[in-house]
Parts: structure tokens; sequence; C-alpha cells
């Protein structure tokens, strides 16, 4: 029996290849508190390096398969993240007592406030923690149906199209690249926080110069 490890990419993708992309970027855009706990940049990545493996020990995946089943997980899953949201409301985004579900949810309502619906859902994808809570906050308040559809699949596979093929080119021009996965899946984790860490100093500096006295 193999020993699997929900949250980790390397142990997801031994065991059970591309459906593990289909089923965890699928449950990591819909399924709220689910969602921040499995690996998304983290499995997208090491997915693709693998379909050009050439380690001994990786196993080797094929690229379109790895390709659809990104874009069916990411596609399917913002949809039904959007649908929860639409019949859950705010009540169902605020009843959650983590505290970084709560902070991702407003961010999720700031973005789509401060850039608008089309390009929020584009941006969004590419913050992690944020794509968990992102579409079910858009069906919470209230973004058309029509415009979601659309603007969610672009981000979508622009997201999950764009990591694998880098994977794959990154393992396609160096040679056993595979063997360093780890390291690999730590430059991913570092570089997608980047954007959360710049979200939560701009939150920061407004807070503290809406708190600045006024003159008179």
């Amino acid at each position: 029996m193999i020993a699997v490890n929900p949250t980790d990419s390397a142990s997801l993708l031994a065991a059970f290849g591309a459906l593990s992309v289909l089923v965890v970027i699928f449950a990591e855009s819909s399924l709220l508190v689910v969602g921040f706990f499995l690996p998304g940049d983290t499995l997208l990545f090491p997915a693709g390096v693998l379909c050009a493996a050439s380690g001994q020990h990786a196993p080797r995946l094929e690229l379109w398969q790895v390709l659809l089943c990104a874009a069916v997980g990411a596609v399917a899953g913002g949809q039904v993240g959007y649908l929860i949201g639409q019949h859950g409301g705010r009540p169902l985004l605020k009843r959650t007592s983590r505290r970084r579900v709560q902070e991702s949810t407003g961010q999720a309502e700031r973005l789509l406030a401060r850039y608008g619906y089309r390009k929020a859902l584009v941006i969004g994808r590419f913050v992690p923690m944020l794509r968990s809570v992102l579409h079910p906050a858009a069906g919470a308040l209230g973004v058309p149906v029509r415009t979601f559809t659309i603007w969610q699949t672009v981000g979508g596979l622009l997201w999950s199209q764009s990591l694998v093929l880098a994977g794959y080119l990154l393992g396609s021009s160096v040679s056993h690249v595979d063997d360093y996965l780890l390291p690999l899946v730590a430059v991913i984790v570092v570089v997608s926080l980047l954007p959360l860490l710049a979200e939560a100093r701009r939150a920061r500096r407004e807070r503290r110069d809406r708190s600045r006295p006024t003159g008179s």
C-alpha cells in the first residue's frame, strides 16, 4: 500500500500521476478551507518537469494528459467555487473561524473592487490562498455568471498551462533536473508568496495612513 501525503506534490504525482493534478487543482480552486492546504503552483510546475523526466527514480508523465487535467481542474473548480459562493453567500465566507481564510476573503473582495471583475479573476489565479476564496467570493458578491465564466476560464488556463509548460521547458533543457524537484518546489513556494507579501505591505500601509490624524 502506498502512503500518500495530500500536501506533498511529489507523493501525489508518484501515486496518481496526472489524475492528482486534476483533483488537487479542482479542490484548490473551489473548496475554501480544504484548498488552503493543497499544493497548486507546487504541483503544476513539478508535473511539467516530470513530463520531461530523465532521472531513474522519477515517474514520467505525459504532457498532454497533465495539460488537460490541469485545465479541467482549474476551470471546473472555478465554476464550482462560484456556485458555492452564489448559494452560500457572504455568511459562508465569514463562517469559518480560520484567520487566514477570513484575511484571504477580504483580499479577494478588495481585488475584485480595485481591478474590476475581469482583471481580478485573471490576476487572482496566480496568488496562492487567494485562489481558494476568490471564486466563492465572486459568487457571493454577485459577479455576473457570463463575465465570471469567461474570465475565470481565461485566468485558469493561463495559470495552469503556463506553469506546466514552464516546468516542461526546464525539464527538457536541463538534464536530470527532476533529481532536484525539492529545491525547485521550494523556489516556487517563495516566488508564489511574493504577491501575498506585497499585498500585506500595501494593506498595512493603507491602514497606517487611515489611522494618522488629519490636520485641521
